[in-house]
């Protein structure tokens, strides 16, 4: 007998160690475990918190006719509901990415299996996601290549696909995709490619923009070479043909689809010129409504604004040529001292319609337009009268205060009834003699008004004049001087003012904001017009007083072909110059600043004109270059007065002042100790009669004129005559 085969028993053994069934037992054994590290994978990893710059969105700024201002945010994004977005745009995003999107359970297995072994064994990075997977990646993960990132990719879209509607996760998708051109999601591809809202996108172009989403740089039409058009038409093509084949969309319409080429890319409007004064004024407005300063940085806001791009662009134009053309501020330190602001105000609604806030926010970051560390200078002295109309004061001697009541005009004129003593020197040191408030108000006559807030009352003044709209009332010394506006405010303070009065009282706060809306919430806009807060009559007086100044006073620079009123106003040491006035239609408050490179505040003399840079030069021209352009050249509208009989006819003695002419002081007003022999009028001829005051007016303690003159006249000068005092008198050219 031979020996045995001992090859044949090698075999044998080997069959026996590895036998089909046990081979089979094996395999299966080996797709327990692996199910079963799956089911632990899956059971550890859970779904995470939104990665930041999935929720990150910009802020979209929009002027009220909707055409966009600014928009904010280091990502391009506004996210919209898929309620906003086209049927068959959402369509044409199935199409292009995971046809059994809808079918699906959020998982390629084959797909992505493949993507994950190219990517293992250095092959190259390959798709295969689905619509749930990308959204995944975009929203949950980061954008890391790695087989770790594409298993827990996998796990968290299995879990997203059975806590989430198909509806949510496709929104998701289509506003957290990148599209080129700096734009996340589809609102920005939507604005970036065809200039709309995702809402008018057509079934072309969002064949286009998911088009877009497997190469947006090579794909962008606008950039890209002969290939890359060829290749992005050729998609666009397959993603029609698929939603045809999906019955999504008819052969007919298709046949009448044409490539939609994009237009240019257009590069997102920034923050520099008046734009961020613009931006930042409306954010600290929101705040003021209940925002949170983290909210508005999350982002995803839509705010419209009350700002008229028209008349925007008229007040940046005016400022331009009535003050930057003709300074020098990188040759000339005196030039650059020189700060503008201005604010315009619609007084029927509140609206701020246009604001300048400086140079450029992004050379001058704090806003002209809305600081307060500036005073007011004169443009205060119609509040004071408002008081004393609305509160139907009375003199010293017992005479009820009106446009028509004679007051002693005469410079450095102690006030009497004042335990706080106080003697203002009035412009250039003139002295007036007897005048009416009608004049004191066109010439702007500090010793008149400083004796006017002492027969009013300081507390009723300031009373009167936070109702009107003034802010921060600790900033308000209770003495005479406040009449000269020593306190602070800001040109929409001014503006808000002024628009109260133009309202015939009824009280206006300026808005900038006309709607704010996020997704998640929307801000009721602040209310712009309230109650009566001075009398009709006390307004409408004052608008009449006003309409003096304009057409007989210190701001005839302002005059146009409107009906207007406004007041002038220089501060102390001539740091500040305004021009506050108005229409029927509009109210502007102008003013210049004077502020060295450390933010000092500093003198405007001697910068935009030789002298004094008062509130009836290049303020009033700002603002009546404004005006004729915001109105369309002109208005035909009018003033709608109702004063109570003590607006009194303008009647001016005939005296003229001793040296000097019109506006505000150039220097401190004087606190000498009051003289005792002092009255509110000039000496009086005839002793003053005593008479109730609540029934009838007493005369004045002058003898008033027997017939009524003819109001003051102003002569403007001509073309190149000079007007160095700002009164409307011109000099020849020297």
């Amino acid at each position: 007998m031979g020996r045995p085969d001992k090859s044949k028993a090698k075999k044998r053994g080997l069959r026996r160690l590895f036998s089909w069934k046990k081979l089979l037992g094996t395999f299966f054994v080996c797709c327990l475990l692996a199910m079963g590290a799956l089911y632990a994978v899956y059971l550890m990893v859970p779904v995470p918190t939104a990665n930041a710059e999935a929720t990150m969105q910009s802020n979209i700024y929009k002027y009220s006719n909707g055409k966009i201002l600014a928009r904010t945010g280091k990502i391009n994004r506004e996210i919209v509901g898929l309620e906003r977005i086209p049927e068959k745009v959402q369509k044409a995003f199935v199409a292009a990415e995971n046809k059994t999107f809808y079918r699906d359970n959020g998982v390629d297995i084959k797909g992505t299996t493949r993507a994950a072994w190219s990517t293992i064994t250095g092959k190259g990075k390959q798709g295969g996601s689905t619509i749930t997977q990308q959204y995944v990646k975009n929203f949950y993960l980061s954008q890391d290549q790695t087989a770790t990132r594409k298993l827990k990719e996998m796990v968290i879209a299995i879990k997203v696909d059975q806590q989430k509607s198909k509806s949510d996760i496709l929104a998701g998708y289509m506003n957290t995709s990148y599209y080129g051109r700096s734009s996340y999601g589809i609102q920005a591809a939507a604005r970036s490619y065809y200039g709309v809202d995702a809402t008018q996108l057509t079934t072309a172009q969002g064949a286009y923009l998911a088009s877009l989403l497997q190469a947006p740089n090579q794909y962008d039409w606008t950039s890209a070479t002969p290939t890359g058009r060829k290749l992005v038409e050729q998609r666009w093509n397959y993603v029609l043909d698929n939603m045809v084949g999906e019955g999504w969309l008819t052969a007919t319409e298709r046949a009448g689809l044409k490539f939609p080429v994009p237009q240019k890319p257009k590069p997102a409007p920034g923050m520099e010129g008046q734009t961020g004064y613009i931006v930042e004024a409306a954010n600290q407005e929101l705040v003021r409504q209940g925002v949170s300063e983290e909210d508005i940085k999350a982002g995803g806001w839509t705010i419209t604004l009350n700002i008229d791009e028209k008349k925007q662009k008229d007040l940046v134009k005016a400022v331009d040529k009535q003050l930057e053309a003709k300074l020098d501020r990188k040759g000339d330190k005196k030039d650059a001292t020189v700060q503008a602001g201005a604010t315009s105000v619609d007084p029927k609604t509140g609206a701020v319609v246009a604001m300048y806030g400086g140079v450029g926010a992004t050379e001058h970051w704090t806003s002209n337009a809305t600081r307060r560390d500036y005073q007011p200078a004169s443009t205060f002295k119609p509040l004071v009268l408002a008081s004393a109309i609305d509160n139907r004061s009375q003199t010293q001697d017992g005479r009820r205060i009106g446009l028509g009541t004679i007051y002693d005009g005469t410079s450095k004129r102690k006030v009497v009834g004042s335990s706080i003593p106080f003697a203002p020197e009035n412009e250039d040191n003139a002295s007036y003699g007897p005048v009416t408030v009608q004049k004191a108000t066109n010439s702007s006559i500090n010793s008149v008004y400083a004796q006017m807030i002492v027969d009013v009352g300081t507390a009723k003044t300031k009373k009167t004049a936070l109702a009107l709209g003034m802010k921060d009332g600790a900033d308000f010394g209770e003495t005479p001087a406040m009449s000269l506006g020593t306190m602070g405010a800001s040109t929409m303070d001014m503006a808000g003012v002024y628009a109260t009065l133009d309202n015939h009282g009824e009280k206006v706060t300026p808005a900038l904001v006309k709607s704010a809306v996020h997704r998640d919430r929307t801000v009721t806009p602040a209310k712009t017009t309230g109650e009566q807060v001075i009398s009709r009559e006390a307004a409408d007086t004052v608008t009449k007083a006003m309409t003096g100044v304009v057409s007989n006073g210190s701001g005839f620079r302002a005059a146009g072909d409107y009906e207007a009123a406004g007041k002038t106003g220089t501060s102390e040491n001539n740091r500040s110059a305004w021009f506050v006035g108005y229409t029927p239609e509009l109210v502007t408050a102008v003013g210049l600043f004077g502020e060295d490179a450390k933010g000092n505040q500093v003198t405007l003399t001697d910068t935009i004109n030789p002298g004094r840079a008062n509130g009836g030069r290049t303020p009033a021209q700002i603002w009546g270059a404004y005006t004729t352009s915001a109105l369309g050249g002109g208005s035909d509208a009018s003033f709608d007065l109702e004063t109570d009989g003590w607006g009194g006819p303008d009647r001016e003695p005939t005296s003229t002042p001793s040296t000097g002419t019109t506006d505000e002081p150039t220097e401190a007003p004087t606190t000498d100790a009051p003289d005792p022999t002092a009255t509110t009028t000039p000496p009086a001829t005839t002793p003053p009669v005593t008479r109730d005051p609540a029934t009838t007016p007493p005369p004045p303690t002058t003898t008033p004129p027997t017939t009524e003159p003819a109001p003051p006249t102003s002569i403007q000068p001509p073309d190149g005559a000079e007007d160095p005092d700002g009164d409307g008198t011109a000099r020849p050219p020297q």
